[in-house]
């Protein structure tokens, strides 16, 4: 019996024991076996500015299945090259950093809100996320119908500035286009005065050569 009782004695001063070993400072030095070297991560985002950035969940349409599939729950962003000027819609997932979605926004695109569900809403576009440009009509929801608000807003103002830049560009083509003609027909214009002047000229040179002719024939003719 007495042997019983000692044994949780025993156990606990065996595991003071272990505990002051491994605590036990010996002085080693041991190397990591693997070095870890600081690497630099590039998104391709570096050349753009962020004009929106959300948490969202993002779905796109399945056309084969007539349903809606999760693309991913992460960051959506509006992002503005700076030199191009060119704004593009990109949403990453959040873990792996996946794309999800990847296009530019353009003129006449719309974007509306999900039929039933005010934290939602749909628009399609020519997506590159997947490597190759495909038409899909996307979904994407919001935490709150502050937010899902605030991106359908910021989407319009995109479309609608990127639909004033070509109505500016096509002015500007057009002025060009119709400066080029008027100066063409201006040199159409000025063609034949410049024969009309040369064949004038041509004609006075023909009459006083035929007037010296005669002067010369008449001065040959023997007098009676």
């Amino acid at each position: 019996m007495a042997s019983i009782s000692n044994e949780p004695e025993r156990e606990h001063r065996d595991e003071e024991e272990s505990a002051a070993n491994e605590d036990e400072d010996t002085g080693a030095q041991v190397a990591p076996i693997v070095r870890l070297e600081e690497v630099a991560v590039t998104t391709g985002e570096e050349d753009e500015d962020t004009l929106l950035d959300m948490k969202s969940k993002l779905y796109r349409f399945d056309k084969d299945g007539s349903q809606w599939k999760e693309r991913g729950a992460g960051t959506v962003k509006f992002l503005k090259h700076r030199v191009s000027g060119k704004i593009r819609l990109v949403m990453r997932q959040s873990k792996t950093l996946k794309i999800c979605a990847n296009h530019l926004v353009a003129s006449g695109m719309t974007v509306q809100e999900h039929a039933g569900n005010d934290k939602s809403c749909v628009w399609h576009a020519r997506d590159f996320s997947d490597g190759e440009l495909k038409d899909e009509l996307f979904c994407i929801r919001f935490a709150s119908v502050e937010n899902c608000k605030a991106f359908m807003q910021k989407f319009k103002e995109v479309a609608e500035s990127e639909e004033e830049k070509e109505e500016t560009k096509d002015a500007s083509d057009t002025a060009g286009l119709l400066e080029k003609l008027t100066v063409e027909e201006k040199e159409t214009e000025e063609k034949p005065v410049e024969k009309v002047a040369a064949a004038s000229d041509e004609k006075d040179e023909k009459k006083k050569s035929e007037a010296v002719e005669e002067k010369k024939t008449e001065e040959s003719v023997p007098s009676a």
